[in-house]
């Protein structure tokens, strides 16, 4: 049996927050390991990795922060994942949307709480359902190492989210007496 290296990244609802997973089959013992993250738009950063094991790591850890300073979101965006040990390599990339994410399920939430007609409420629920579809796509498309596309889909996403909390759906204003009222 040879060395089958594989990891896991795994959701920790904690946006300050990376958990990686050594899903990994070692033959011998895991030699050397070692794991590179490179953050959307930083440096690349080596970091301790304990083998068998789930690694969670956060802005002190990649970086982004001094020790002892406060805790900051991790950026979302493309985040390339290097694992090497037994003198074999995994990359994966991934589009962490943790922080776009948060901002969905924000305006997900507002939908069952606003005041709307049936056809207004129609239409948020067909505009949420679009920005989530780019969402995935993102994800998706930084999964099959596909970055430009990841990053297209995830601003295309964000602008429809901002739109959509910035105009809460039509329900207030103008929009609402002019054309509901």
């Amino acid at each position: 049996m040879a060395t089958s290296l594989d990891i896991l990244i795994i959701p920790t609802y904690d946006a300050t927050k990376i958990a990686i997973l050594d899903n990994s089959i070692y033959d011998p013992a895991a030699v050397n390991p070692s794991l590179e993250i490179t953050v959307s738009s930083f440096d690349p950063i080596t970091l301790v990795f304990t083998p068998n094991a789930y690694n969670v790591y956060d802005s002190e850890d990649l970086g982004l922060t001094l020790t002892g300073d406060t805790l900051i979101d991790l950026p979302d965006g493309v985040y390339t994942i290097i694992y090497s040990a037994n003198s074999a390599s995994v990359t994966k990339n991934i589009m962490r949307v943790d922080k776009l994410q948060q901002k969905f399920d924000e305006a997900f939430m507002t939908l069952d709480m606003m005041e709307c007609d049936g056809a207004l409420k129609k239409q948020a629920k067909v505009n949420l359902s679009t920005i989530y579809f780019f969402i995935q796509g993102s994800i998706a498309a930084a999964n099959n190492c596909a970055i430009e596309e990841a990053n297209k889909l995830y601003v295309k996403a964000a602008k429809m989210l901002n739109s959509f909390l910035r105009n809460n759906c039509g329900c207030t204003d103008n929009n609402y007496f002019i054309n509901f009222y």
